[in-house]
């Protein structure tokens, strides 16, 4: 099946197909997915919604998370994964890209390339990840202003408001925030940065709306099951930069030992085969669109040194 054809896509607006979710018992579980490969692989695995990272799009330019993305870059990103995957995508928008005007448009943009929920939070640039310190924040005020204007300008878009106000202002500021920021429009609130089970469950029965919760790695969350989320009363858990961390990992590796060595062959049960590379991206299926294109046939696995098919 390619995203070619016009009746394989999906004509529910994606909002509406992440509402069905957040309708669903249960926690929706959304993995990272930095491109759009990873979004097939995290598909192909069962998931069905992925989350778009700020953090990760700009890892994945070299470029640090610090508000310097630009909002095209990220709606070319949101774009080539809902293509791939047509599955509903909660993305993060960091805060919004500017002030009211700029929301409103930030929300039609994204809305425009495939997103169900948009995430934005209460920074002032330049913003930073979450866990970590020092962070600029606006106003309550300010960015109930801005989740008034992403609710006035979406069509089906579900709007997330995060809060990072725990850490530098309290766990009771931080909940007065959220429920400020629900009673604003917000469809979900999310705290980055707080730890225990009594947080988690403060914010999931105090917010007001369903609550997300982030198990990013190496930061300041423990590492918590999807389970435990759950129990904790939790709608929706993601794991933002997980398949980002894991591909670099695997990239190191391999550049590593190609320097090292001169040669990849003990690397390739690590590897994705040409024929699982194919039928990860559906090749075939594009090929079938076209009568004038031959059938690829792919090279025997060749498991031996020497010269190889490229």
């Amino acid at each position: 099946m390619t995203w070619l054809v016009a009746e394989n896509w999906e004509s529910k607006p994606m909002g509406e197909r992440f509402q069905a979710l957040l309708d669903r018992p249960g926690i929706v579980k959304a993995p990272g997915a930095h491109n759009a490969m990873a979004g097939l692989l995290a598909k192909a695995a069962g998931f069905d919604c992925l989350y778009v990272s700020g953090a990760a799009v700009t890892a994945a330019m070299a470029l640090p998370d610090l508000g310097v993305i630009q909002l095209n870059e990220l709606c070319d990103t949101v774009r080539q994964i809902h293509r791939a995957t047509q599955l509903p995508l909660i993305v993060d928008g960091d805060t919004g890209y500017g002030e009211v005007l700029n929301v409103m448009r930030t929300i039609r943009e994204l809305e425009d390339a495939g997103a169900a929920a948009i995430q934005m939070e209460d920074q002032i640039l330049p913003k930073k990840c979450g866990h970590l310190n020092d962070k600029l924040l606006a106003s309550p005020e300010e960015m109930a202003r801005k989740v008034a204007a992403a609710r006035k300008a979406r069509r089906h878009l579900r709007i997330i408001a995060r809060t990072d106000a725990v850490q530098s202002e309290g766990l009771e500021a931080g909940l007065a925030r959220a429920r400020l920021y629900a009673e604003a429009g917000a469809d979900l609130v999310f705290a980055d940065g707080i730890k225990t089970p009594e947080e988690f469950r403060r914010f999931s029965s105090e917010c007001g709306v369903p609550f997300m919760a982030n198990m990013t790695e190496f930061g300041r969350t423990p590492y918590y099951t999807a389970q435990q989320f759950q129990e904790f009363g939790c709608k929706v858990v993601i794991w933002p930069v997980s398949s980002l961390r894991v591909a670099a990992k695997a990239m190191e590796s391999m550049y590593s030992e190609l320097a090292e060595k001169g040669t990849l062959i003990d690397k390739l049960e690590e590897m994705q085969t040409r024929a699982q590379l194919y039928d990860t991206i559906g090749y075939h299926s594009f090929e079938e669109l076209d009568d004038s294109v031959a059938a690829t046939v792919v090279p025997d696995d060749i498991r031996t040194a020497g010269p190889r098919n490229t």
